[in-house]
């Protein structure tokens, strides 16, 4: 068997990165993506190597005959890549295509050993190798039979959103016996290119092959375990750097990205909170319904947009401003801030960020359980000196929550004080106590001093429309932000969101009692495993105690060997404790995570 490497393309999508070298010289985590595939190839025995060189072809050949690779190497060469397709770099090796069995490969992938393995310890001799459909993934899809038969080959142009729970993506890995490639592929392949020209692509010669009744060539189904990637731009560079990165490299590369893991659909989140049981599946039908509009067409301005949110939530228009998400509601307000600022820690660390280092007054909690009260804030605060205070009710990362009473005692104390009192309540609805919220229409206007902030993102589960709130009966500042920010702050599918959600108030209220139960149930079977200590929480995560391996250590294992991402919190913690933070999911996931969480510490 031999193997053929089309490295002809030009690689435009890369930029930079291929504007000297061709795009298999591209490095991922610093190696070369030739040199991991020519490894690769290395030990499998084959007879040879073909490569079919073009763009920087030279650079090319040089690069590898620096590398210590056993197998024998021939090349090719495109003149014309240019003005081709790979279909003419395939048809230029169409002789080594018939004289023996072949896998063929496309230089842009990036792939684990297991992944080329199986092609050719299949037993059968012909095979496309495909992997379920993903969001990611874009080119040539393929419909199949219960026994591997390509149905149809589903070029970009007919591809259906509605039908991709049938799709597979083909890997551009194939497996072809020489008898495939004599009676088959390269008679199609010449009769192809002698009536449509060069500047195609070999996979219609499939297309068309697989339309006969006996073909000759079948699907081989990848297993979801198994990593391969495809890499035309930056973009996917970046996630193939973060999928294919060693154990101990791989959760910075995850961090870093605050999100989009949707290209990452084999990974359970843990690490982001939003709340799994809400927005039901008829108010998401309803938004796609109108998806359309929604895209094409601007959105409302801000006297529109703060009516809604003053309707969701019993306000008036002048009380309330809708963010971009909270953050951009906190940087604005931070920005209008001066003096010193009273903040709590552990917590969630935005306010601080956004905030004059010097100026912060820090009241670091030292109960083993992080717990703290109205009378321990007032007692540390009393004689600071501080001109504004932030409470997060319930607090993050450690679910400490505040009673209502508790609150008002300190809204009356801080008025008292002269001291402007922030209260973000992006979690207050997951408290057991019953209206729990200060968003109240009489309490903001007789406590202008007061400010509530809400990420409607994390409670109703829509991080991705990127909303949140700002409330206060102090109508200057109001104001004010509302002429910091953009008039088109919001986008349609936000705004949308905020007209209809008054329809679906009964499913909200069910999704937090769903909620409370999950987090009960979670926190019980949690606390069960030898090695944990779970923090009571009246927010939608847990945030844990770890004995017998460092957070960090947990972190990686849990994302290296079971794609489930959690909270590292030793960046947020002094000293040498080792503490985590679990989102409260569905039953189903976070039974998962505690059984990989038993496993693991079992070993300890």
């Amino acid at each position: 068997m031999q193997a053929i490497i089309l490295a002809a393309g030009m690689g435009k999508r890369l930029k930079q990165l291929t504007q000297n070298n061709t795009k298999c010289m591209v490095k991922v985590n610093g190696v070369p993506l030739i040199n991991r595939t020519l490894g690769q190839l290395d030990g499998l025995n084959l007879s040879r190597i073909v490569i079919v060189t073009g763009y920087e072809g030279q650079k090319l050949r040089d690069h590898i005959a620096s590398l210590d690779v056993k197998t024998p190497i021939c090349f090719i060469d495109n003149p014309i890549y240019d003005k081709t397709n790979n279909i003419y770099s395939l048809a230029l090796a169409s002789e080594y295509l018939t004289a023996e069995d072949t896998l063929l490969l496309e230089s842009d992938i990036i792939f684990e050993d297991s992944v080329i393995r199986c092609l050719v310890e299949d037993p059968r001799e012909s095979l496309a190798l495909v992997a379920k459909y993903e969001s990611w993934m874009d080119g040539t899809c393929v419909k199949l039979s219960e026994n591997d038969d390509i149905e149809a080959m589903i070029p970009g142009s007919k591809f259906s959103f509605t039908d991709t729970a049938d799709y597979y993506k083909t890997v551009n890995l194939y497996k072809f016996s020489k008898d495939f490639s004599v009676t088959h592929y390269v008679p199609f392949l010449e009769a192809y290119t002698k009536a449509l020209g060069n500047n195609e692509y070999y996979e219609q010669v499939l297309k068309v092959i697989v339309m006969l009744d006996h073909p000759g060539i079948k699907a081989k189904r990848l297993d979801d375990s198994q990593k391969w990637y495809e890499i035309d731009d930056i973009q996917d560079l970046d996630i193939a750097e973060s999928l294919f990165a060693e154990d101990n490299a791989r959760l910075p590369l995850i961090q870093r990205r605050y999100g989009g893991y949707w290209r990452y659909p084999k990974m359970v989140d843990f690490c982001y909170l939003i709340n799994c049981y809400y927005p039901p599946r008829k108010m998401l039908d309803e938004m796609k319904a109108n998806f359309d509009s929604l895209v094409c067409q601007y959105p409302s301005g801000m006297y529109v947009n703060s009516l809604l949110a003053a309707r969701n939530f019993g306000l008036r228009q002048d009380q309330i401003v809708p963010g971009n998400g909270a953050a951009e509601l906190i940087k604005v307000i931070l920005e209008q801030t001066d003096g010193k600022m009273g903040v709590i820690r552990p917590t969630f660390e935005e306010y601080s960020n956004r905030y004059r280092a010097e100026d912060l007054v820090v009241f670091q909690t030292q109960h083993p359980d992080f717990r703290y009260g109205a009378g321990d804030i007032i007692r540390f605060f009393e004689d600071k000196g501080i001109k504004h205070l932030v409470i997060i009710n319930p607090d993050n990362p450690t679910g400490n929550y505040i009673p209502r009473e508790d609150i008002l005692r300190l809204i009356q104390w801080t008025k008292s004080a002269g001291i402007r009192l922030i209260v973000d309540e992006s979690f207050v609805d997951f408290a057991s106590e019953e209206n729990a919220t200060i968003l109240c229409e009489e309490l903001l206007d007789a406590n202008p001093h007061l400010i509530v902030i809400k990420s409607i993102s994390k409670s109703y589960g829509v991080p991705g429309l990127r909303l949140g709130i700002a409330a206060s009966g102090d109508r200057d500042l109001i104001s004010e932000i509302k002429k910091e920010v953009s008039i088109w702050n919001i986008n349609s599918l936000a705004e949308f969101y905020l007209q209809i959600e008054e329809k679906y108030r009964k499913d909200y209220a069910a999704s937090l009692i769903r909620l409370k139960e999950e987090r009960e149930w979670f926190a019980n079977e949690l606390a069960k495993i030898p090695g944990i200590r779970v923090i009571p929480s009246q927010a939608d995560y847990l945030m844990a105690e770890i004995t017998g391996m460092t957070s960090r250590q947990l972190t990686e294992l849990l994302l290296n060997r079971y794609n489930l991402f959690i909270k590292d919190l030793s960046s947020k913690l002094p000293g040498d404790c080792q503490y985590v933070r679990v989102a409260v999911r569905n039953r189903e996931d976070d039974a998962l995570l505690c059984a990989a969480l038993r496993e693991l510490l079992a070993q300890q």
